[in-house]
């Protein structure tokens, strides 16, 4: 059977170039890179969620923070990975010691992270406002301790050291 003239000369013209396709990976390689060294860059940086929301305390910190379940409390309500969890006014009106809604959400959360078994239980991190009384923070922590959170910090802004 004989070939159209079109035929014939895309037969001519795959046959030139080989079927090889060229792929510059140069530019690729560059993009890869820069990304590399960004993430390398940020990922020294730990922001905790909800620090431009509380004033927080003061000191001289030599550890950075941990990736743990956050717990904001502020004037107005408890937080918990940006979910409100209780108000603080009720929290301060109740006579129980602890706060059952927030040690049932530090439960389901521990139920739902994958993690490795530390040796002290899951961790949690306490932005607080410097203003709030001991008795609720006292409250918040006994909730923290009664979910099996054994390892409980506060997050503080780093003060500058004096003579430097």
């Amino acid at each position: 059977m004989k070939m159209s003239r079109r035929a014939q000369r895309m037969e001519r013209h795959h046959r030139r170039r080989g079927g090889a396709v060229t792929l510059n990976i140069v530019s690729v390689i560059d993009i890869f890179t820069i990304l590399v060294f960004f993430l390398l860059v940020h990922s020294a940086d730990v922001d905790l969620p909800g620090a431009k929301i509380v004033e927080l305390p003061q000191a001289s910190v030599q550890t950075p923070p941990r990736l743990a379940a956050v717990v904001v409390v502020t004037p107005e309500e408890i937080v918990l990975e940006g979910r409100r969890v209780a108000g603080t006014r009720e929290v301060l009106a109740q006579p129980e010691a602890g706060i059952a809604p927030l040690t049932r959400a530090l439960e389901e959360l521990s139920a739902r992270r994958v993690r490795a078994p530390e040796a002290g239980g899951p961790e949690v991190t306490l932005m607080a406002a410097k203003e709030l009384p001991y008795q609720l923070m006292k409250k918040v922590m006994l909730a923290c301790t009664e979910a099996r959170y054994g390892q409980i910090s506060f997050a503080v802004l780093h003060k500058a050291e004096k003579g430097g």
